[in-house]
């Protein structure tokens, strides 16, 4: 039987979200999104207007012969609630939970027939069962490629340790003050210059050359679900030095250089043995290669025939 869903999401460009129709795609699944309307509180948060906005849409779409309701954002929930013919999966990204509306998402989440969460930390913050499925990376496209030959694309130097921190400036969750802290700190303790190279806003597919070129990725976010580039490093090979945060500690298990870390102290330990260390190659990949996007869609595929089985 073909499925049919309606996807609620907050952001319909979000690379992740793209990837994680195009997989469910490839598997047969039927989709169609409708995304929150843009509107912008004073924060830069999109307003409660965008979210009450979204119900009347997601009624009159929900009319239209589908199976269920997937509510990707745990903010889109109630929308996804209003309609009560159709059986509703939420997906938990980790912002929408632990962030300051997390308890919309916890609420909603225990009037949803089934929950997807990122990580067992968010299962257990949860007073409902979750299933817990990582987003996947695209393991044909992130993979290992001569550090020398990604700078020469780049234009970086090969006199010097390049940390990648591939997020905005700007986004104060992911914490860069932090991050300029401990790797000016670690910069004292190596024998060349060190640069926190600050990427964002770049195509996803680029993204590739700046994993390869990077001797390490630094996280210092305040709080993650399962992050994207994490993983995304580690299927390039690229070892990752990281607060303990989300899911890391578990992504990190199977690799043979990347750190946890649970202070700046720590941190700035881990970069100045990270960052002039060799390690085997495929030493950080393995970590990842159960985590592609078939195996993910696969999974979502499962949860949304077990509800429709009930």
């Amino acid at each position: 039987m073909t499925v049919q869903v309606l996807n609620l999401v907050t952001t319909a460009e979000a690379t992740f979200y793209q990837k994680q129709c195009s997989a469910l795609a490839e598997r047969g699944i039927e989709q169609e999104t409708v995304a929150v309307p843009e509107s912008w509180s004073a924060d830069g948060q999109r307003s409660p207007i965008s979210y009450a906005r979204l119900v009347p849409r997601t009624l009159r779409r929900a009319r239209d012969g589908f199976d269920l309701v997937h509510a990707n954002n745990g903010l889109t929930t109630p929308a996804a609630l209003a309609q009560v013919r159709l059986p509703v999966v939420v997906s938990l990204w980790g912002t929408d939970l632990f962030g300051r509306f997390g308890a919309v998402s916890r609420v909603t989440a225990g009037r949803a027939d089934a929950v997807i969460v990122m990580t067992e930390g968010m299962a257990a913050a949860l007073d409902t069962d979750a299933h817990v499925i990582p987003h996947g990376v695209d393991l044909d496209v992130f993979e290992p490629m001569p550090q020398d030959a990604a700078r020469d694309r780049l234009g970086w130097r090969s006199d010097r340790y390049y940390v990648l921190f591939p997020y905005s400036k700007e986004r104060a969750v992911k914490n860069y003050p932090r991050a300029r802290r401990v790797v000016d700190e670690a910069a004292r303790y190596l024998d060349r210059p060190v640069e926190l190279a600050t990427v964002s806003g770049v195509d996803h597919h680029d993204m590739v050359r700046y994993y390869a070129a990077s001797d390490a990725l630094v996280l210092t976010s305040r709080h993650e679900g399962s992050t994207n580039a994490v993983k995304e490093a580690l299927a390039c090979d690229t070892p990752v030095v990281s607060v303990d945060v989300g899911d890391v500690a578990e992504r990190l298990a199977g690799t043979e250089r990347s750190r946890v870390c649970r202070s700046d102290e720590e941190l700035v330990t881990g970069l100045a043995e990270v960052l002039p260390s060799e390690g085997e190659p495929g030493g950080e990949r393995r970590a990842v290669t159960d985590l592609g996007l078939d195996r993910m869609a696969e999974r979502i595929e499962s949860v949304y025939r077990s509800v429709l089985a009930e």
